[in-house]
């Protein structure tokens, strides 16, 4: 028995007209949806503003509703509490910076390909993060909330993964175990270095992180247990 229909085959009206209401809906949801995406960028925008003017300390709901102009009703039916924004800015930071991780580590395909993207990727950092105060402001206020510290930490995880990855892809010898740990730390202690170099002048911070960068590599490029940097 075939399953397609006869051509002059009719719907059922009660179907026709329930199919009608479902896409007159969807024409009134799809304006309503865009609207608060343009609202929730808005508040976002004000947010990232207040932040970079004087820090996420500083930062006060109502004053983001006002910068706004949305009462703080709607503002709380976004975004419950300061926490929830700042950690919704890290998650985006997070996000793009994840992306730049995975698409210089997928093309390493030797020892040198892998030194060369991850001091490339140290590099893009720091720059970035010289770039944009505004990231020193929501780091300060990650590290104050044990939720968003533990955001942190899992991004760390992530990006400690892909980085453990692409070691054991350029050296299967090497134990799965101490790489993957010592990966994770080493994008740990990333993010510490980062946060310390930029709270140092320009030249103390660029030292800073080049110190890191050596220290870290003598471990990435480590061949089996022990070696040198290549």
């Amino acid at each position: 028995m075939s399953c397609s229909s006869s051509g002059n085959a009719r719907v059922p009206r009660k179907s026709h007209e329930a199919n009608e209401q479902a896409k007159a809906e969807a024409g009134r949801r799809q304006p309503t949806q865009q609207r608060s995406r343009e609202r929730q960028e808005r508040i976002l925008s004000v947010a990232t503003q207040l932040i970079a003017d004087a820090g996420s300390d500083q930062l006060k709901m109502s004053e983001i509703a006002e910068r706004s102009q949305i009462s703080i009703g709607s503002l709380y039916q976004y975004f419950p509490d300061k926490a929830s924004v700042i950690r919704t800015l890290a998650e985006r930071f997070n996000a793009e910076s994840r992306r730049c991780i995975a698409e210089a580590l997928q093309a390493v395909e030797d020892r040198q390909g892998l030194q060369a993207a991850y001091c490339g990727l140290l590099d893009l950092y720091y720059a970035f993060v010289m770039a944009a105060p505004v990231m020193r402001d929501i780091w300060s206020g990650m590290q104050a909330d044990k939720q968003l510290l533990q955001l942190e930490l899992e991004e760390s995880r992530v990006a400690g993964k892909l980085l453990a990855e692409t070691i054991l892809r350029v050296d299967p010898d090497r134990d799965e175990k101490q790489v993957n740990e010592s990966a994770f730390l080493i994008w740990q202690l990333g993010e510490s270095t980062m946060r310390l170099a930029i709270t140092c002048g320009p030249e103390e911070g660029r030292g800073l992180v080049e110190a890191f960068k050596r220290m870290s590599l003598r471990e990435i490029m480590a061949p089996g247990s022990a070696g040198a940097i290549v």
